[in-house]
Parts: C-alpha cells; structure tokens; sequence
C-alpha cells in the first residue's frame, strides 16, 4: 500500500490513508446556478463526495460564492491560463483549485497564486494529460508518453515547490488501460503526492467500462490511488455510479447490497435475470454490506452462495430462502416479498443500517 501525504478539501480528506473519494465534473454553464447546484446536489445524492466546475470566464467566477454556500459537497475550480479566475475562486470560498502552473504566464504569477491558496488553506490539483504535454517534452521523447507526461507533471510541481506550497494533488490521465497503469506505477515511486485517479475520453458507458476495469481497477488493487474520477460522455451522474462499482470490486468500500446471481443453464427453475434486477432496483435504498444470492437451482443454490448473507433459488415446486443453517420453501407469489423483506431486516440487525 503506498503512503502518500495528506490534503483537506473541505471536510473530504485525499491521501494519508484516508478513504478514496470519488469526483465527478459539472457539464452545466457554471454561471447558471440554478441548473449548476441541481446537477452537483444529483451527484451528491448518488455519493460524489467532491464536485469540480469549470470556471472559465468572469460569469462563471461570479457564481462561485453563491455555489460554495448552497453546495452539500466540496466545491473545486477547474482554471485553464487566467490565475486571476483561480484567485477569484479562492476568494469565494472554493474548496480547490485545478490549475497548470505552466500555463497561467510565468513563476511570478504562479507565487501569487500559490500565496493565495496556502493563505485560503486551498490545495491545487495538477492535472496533465495527453494534450497538454509541453513542447520541449514533446520533442524530447517524440510524442506524450508516459515519461514524458511524468516529467511535465514534475515540473509544475516545482514551480508551486518553488514557491514553497505544497498541498499538492497530482493526476496524470490517459485515454487507453496500459498508459494508465504505466504511468500511476512510475508516478507513485516518483514522488509522495496523493494521486488522483482518471482516465481521459473513455467515451459512452459502455466503451468505458472494460477499460476502467483495467486501467483503474488494477491500481487501485495495488494500493495507488488515493481520490478517482471516472470521465464519462454525458451526464456525470453515472461517472459516480461506475466509481461506486469499482471501489467495491476492489474492496475500497463496502456499502450497500452485492448481489451475487448465478448465469443459469438448463437446470434453472428459477427468472434469474428477472429476479435479480428486481432485487437491485429495490434494495438500493440500503447502505449496509448486505451480500444476497440469486440462483437459479438447488445445484448453485445453498452450496456455491454459502458466503451469502441470505439466498433465494429455485427448488422442485417453488422457490427456496436460504440464510445461515436456515432453509425455507416459499410460495411464488410471496417469495420476492419475502426475500427483499429479510435483506432489510438483515440489514438492520447485523449492521444497524
């Protein structure tokens, strides 16, 4: 497990073994609040714990207060060139910024950039990706490897070093699995900064879902990763959902209902697939780590989900309700009641959720 050093984003803590929060971005006009605040209080609903915004313009800093005071969740200003939209921000309260030293015009700047956040106690994300690699790096390595996306992110980090800040979040995103892996194992040796985990133009939910398994999944496994945002076209809200997934597949977080269900063959006598999305839409109210089972026969009932809170299969004559040592034959047209009905008192008397 790497040990990184620790920054505050509001009441959210990144690094220092701090649990892995989860991000997304609003894809709203910043300077709309109204519309702004209701997708970053969705994102809060679906558990984002931190939401950045693009604060591009002087409309859009203009909203930043009204947005810090009615936001449930940390606020962070994405600034690309002006660092007086970035001091504006700090000003009104934003809880972070994400900010290229490089390309706000010069170290000058940056000092007063980096006096302005240590006087707010405001940390600064670097971000680089493919695109944004200098052309000296460029021309060094021949194109934006991962050494070279490396070497730019170090040397922002050293203008803000220079200026003797050191609250520091660094992400370095890529669009494919491998450079994602590559180059958060060569950033974790490199240095002692938390990571922030990404990946660049993932495209539709579909397209993304293998390669953040891949790319972000297997570091995480390995312990690098200490805050994640899974970059999605659309609405973010399903950016937080994926994320949720993908920390409790690699054992980051264990909340809410995992639903283990049998792929069914010949022997099934039981709506596998009918009764498992039932379960889920109807448990997801539930915080606790409840593990149920859907199966589809006596063969991958009890046996196979034994480390099942509680289980539901299909037997000769109905349905059977598994939990423990405990077994009982249902009828049909009571046996989901039942099943959801046991997952939510489990729920309560084992975990007290």
């Amino acid at each position: 497990m790497r040990t990184s050093s620790c920054v505050k984003v509001g009441n959210v803590l990144i690094g220092g073994g701090a649990d892995i929060s989860i991000q997304s971005m609003t894809n709203t006009k910043t300077h709309d609040i109204e519309a702004t605040l209701a997708q970053i209080n969705e994102l809060y609903e679906h558990g984002c714990d931190i939401v950045r915004m693009a604060v591009n313009d002087d409309a859009a800093a203009a909203a930043v207060g009204a947005l810090v005071d009615k936001s449930p969740v940390p606020l962070v200003a994405d600034i690309h060139f002006d660092y007086k939209l970035a001091i504006r921000s700090a000003e009104a309260g934003i809880s972070k910024l994400r900010i290229n030293p490089g390309n706000i015009g010069g170290q000058d700047r940056v000092r007063v950039l980096a006096d302005c956040a240590k006087a707010h106690r405001i940390p600064i994300r670097i971000g680089v990706n493919q695109g944004s690699v200098q052309k000296d790096l460029l021309r060094k390595y021949g194109s934006a490897t991962p050494d070279a996306m490396i070497e730019s992110a170090l040397s922002h980090v050293k203008m803000l070093e220079d200026c003797g800040f050191y609250d520091i979040v660094i992400s370095i995103k890529t669009a494919d699995a491998m450079s994602t892996v590559e180059v958060y194992e060569k950033l974790a040796n490199a240095c002692s900064y938390p990571l922030h985990l990404g990946m660049t133009h993932t495209g539709l939910i579909e397209d993304a879902r293998m390669k953040v398994a891949v790319g972000m999944g297997g570091l995480l496994m390995k312990g690098i990763g200490d805050t994640i945002r899974i970059s999605l076209v659309g609405s973010p809200v399903p950016e937080v959902d994926m994320a949720k997934e993908l920390l409790k597949a690699t054992g980051h977080r264990k909340e809410g209902i995992e639903l283990i269900a049998c792929p069914t063959c010949a022997r099934t006598s039981l709506p596998v697939q009918d009764i498992a999305t039932k379960v889920k839409q109807r448990t997801s109210h539930i915080k606790a780590p409840v593990k149920a089972a859907v199966m589809g026969c006596v063969v991958n009932g009890p046996g196979e989900a034994r480390e099942a809170d509680i289980g539901i299969t299909g037997a000769p004559g109905g349905w059977v309700i598994f939990e423990g040592n405990e077994v009982k034959k249902v009828s049909d047209e009571n046996a989901l009641e039942i099943f959801i009905a046991s997952i939510e008192r489990i729920a309560r008397e084992k975990y007290g959720r």
